[in-house]
């Protein structure tokens, strides 16, 4: 395994809302023998309260400053020597303060999922404050590519099996 993966055990999955981050997340996880977490559901959780609530109650400027600091509490444990893989909220990696903690510390791997399929999986999915709009929606996927673009690995998700997604990303050279 790469030595910088060696002395910084984290592995962070980031992508676009439904892109299979979770799901993909958990089967690296399990397939590397590490810990593996969800900003979103560690934010509900330490929140108490959903993030669609927490966007409409307090704003996306309050979500994000949560979201940084969950982000920052796993690094730590990363860097005292817990490995994990950490599934990361859509916009978390829009953010350069994250973009440069995580790239610092890890590697980033951006499940880059075709706009129709991520449209079709989060259709029905009222829990998503910015998947409401289909115009909102379409204009965030395409805004947010960019900072994806910015991960470490990239790799194209060309089927819904996760498994064929963790071989691909465990056949990086970044991961040799």
């Amino acid at each position: 395994m790469n030595l910088k993966l060696k002395r910084t055990p984290g592995v962070y999955v980031v992508g676009f809302m439904g892109a299979g981050k979770t799901t993909v997340g958990r089967h690296l996880a399990h397939r590397l023998g590490w810990s593996f977490f969800d900003t979103d559901a560690e934010i509900e959780s330490a929140e108490n309260t959903a993030i669609a609530e927490i966007f409409a109650t307090r704003g996306e400027l309050e979500f994000r400053r949560i979201e940084a600091a969950v982000i920052a509490q796993h690094v730590r444990w990363i860097e005292r020597g817990r490995p994990a893989v950490l599934a990361l909220g859509g916009g978390a990696f829009t953010q350069p303060d994250n973009r440069l903690l995580l790239q610092n510390n890890g590697f980033t791997v951006w499940l880059d999922c075709p706009f129709e399929t991520v449209r079709h999986r989060v259709a029905h999915a009222t829990h998503r404050p910015l998947a409401r709009d289909p115009e909102v929606f379409a204009a965030l996927y395409e805004a947010r590519r960019h900072h994806y673009r910015l991960a470490d690995v990239h790799v194209p998700i060309s089927s819904d099996d996760p498994e064929v997604t963790v071989a691909a990303i465990l056949a990086h050279p970044l991961f040799k």
